[in-house]
């Protein structure tokens, strides 16, 4: 149990893939009560089944983050079951983010106030803090998404309320097969592309990273653990040896020095298309 008083009932969303799922499991676990939210049927299902067989106070939620009705009806589901909503792990996406209660927390910051205690934590990654080239639509929202929770901590201090990035490198996770369908459409313009030199060496890039990575959404979820437990938790906690070594070369290095570690990761030249 947490050593935090009062921190017993936890929302996530996008708790029942990946990370989220991760971290649901391993939570309730430790006695967290949790509300695992996410759109699918069949992923609720099979991890309402898991917590079930380990008889684990974890239950889903119906939840589409793109539907402001859905978010509504879901945090008003938990707030009628629990009483409150003591963590908020934001993992479902970046679409769905804004004062910032004005706009996506708007049915859960408002207990949280109430209450004057509670932890967000917000899934980042370090592409929030580094861009790569063809990484452009999903890193500006991550640099997005770390700009909001900066403004939201301080939003949030007077509330007693702790709001905390959590920025994970290479993991695998459902994630790139979701990436995959979602560019499929885009396939065929990839490989006539003037980039197509570009795309493949990124691929391969993101691939081998992959494979050489050891972490797992497993020691993701401990991370967010001691994120939540923490008697003063830190504004952002890294994940994987990826996130350490990319959050001191931008501290060390300057621009034009992460730009050359880049281009030569992906042995891009100048001249060479």
């Amino acid at each position: 149990m947490s050593n935090i008083q009062g921190v017993r009932t936890v929302l996530i969303t996008g708790g029942t893939d990946g990370l989220g799922r991760a971290a649901a499991l391993l939570f309730a676990e430790r006695g967290y009560r949790v509300f695992a939210a996410g759109r699918s049927p069949e992923k609720r299902a099979q991890l309402d089944a898991i917590a079930r067989e380990k008889k684990l106070p974890l239950e889903t939620v119906e939840l589409n983050i793109c539907d402001d009705e859905s978010a509504r009806n879901a945090v008003s589901l938990v707030l009628s079951q629990a009483g409150a909503i003591d963590v908020l792990v934001n993992n479902a996406g970046i679409g769905y983010m804004g004062t910032i209660e004005d706009l996506q927390m708007e049915a859960a910051l408002p207990s949280m106030r109430e209450r004057k205690r509670g932890r967000i934590l917000m899934m980042s990654s370090v592409a929030g803090l580094v861009t790569v080239p063809a990484q452009g639509a999903y890193s500006s929202s991550k640099h997005a998404l770390e700009g909001l929770t900066n403004a939201l901590r301080l939003e949030m201090f007077p509330f007693g309320i702790e709001v905390i990035l959590i920025e994970p490198g290479y993991i695998a996770t459902g994630m790139q097969q979701a990436a995959a369908e979602l560019t499929s459409a885009y396939a065929e313009k990839f490989k006539t592309s003037p980039y197509a030199k570009l795309y493949a060496r990124f691929a391969a890039s993101a691939k081998n990273a992959r494979a050489k990575s050891k972490t797992t959404p497993e020691d993701c979820a401990r991370v967010m653990l001691r994120a939540i437990e923490a008697p003063r938790p830190k504004p952002r906690y890294g994940v994987t040896p990826l996130a350490t070594i990319v959050k001191w070369g931008k501290r060390l290095l300057s621009d034009r020095a992460v730009d050359a570690l880049v281009c030569r990761r992906l042995g891009i030249k100048r001249g060479e298309v």
